[in-house]
């Protein structure tokens, strides 16, 4: 039979190996994919919401959306070439964060340019 203090011992060196084991474990958990771009996802998200919000608002015409829409299908179309490797490398990002910047501007541009798309009466 163990003693008191020998159980404790034990059961104190496997609550401890256990929390080790979890945070090692978490932590190559969090390492991202060298494919991940979260970052890019996210604004292409953004993008396509300012889009919609400017098409609902008449600020669209459907040539300037359909011109938008081309452009985010080319940085879509850009990201999955540059995953298909199994890498995305710091010169991929470069150009996928130089093409997301330019979206934003044209997206800007064509909101607050003097066309408006033709309201339904």
């Amino acid at each position: 039979m163990e003693t008191p203090i020998k159980e404790h011992v034990m059961k104190t060196q496997t609550l401890l190996s256990t929390a080790i084991l979890l945070a090692f474990s978490s932590f190559a958990m969090a390492q991202a994919p060298a494919t991940a771009t979260p970052r890019i996802d996210k604004r292409e998200a953004h993008q396509q919401q300012r889009i919609a919000n400017g098409v609902a608002s008449g600020q669209l015409t459907a040539k300037e959306t359909a011109n938008l829409e081309k452009r985010e299908t080319k940085i879509s179309t850009d990201e999955a070439s540059a995953k298909a490797d199994g890498t995305v490398t710091k010169a991929e990002r470069t150009h996928l964060r130089r093409e997301e910047n330019r979206a934003n501007r044209a997206v800007h541009r064509q909101k607050h340019d003097a066309q408006k798309a033709p309201t339904a009466s």
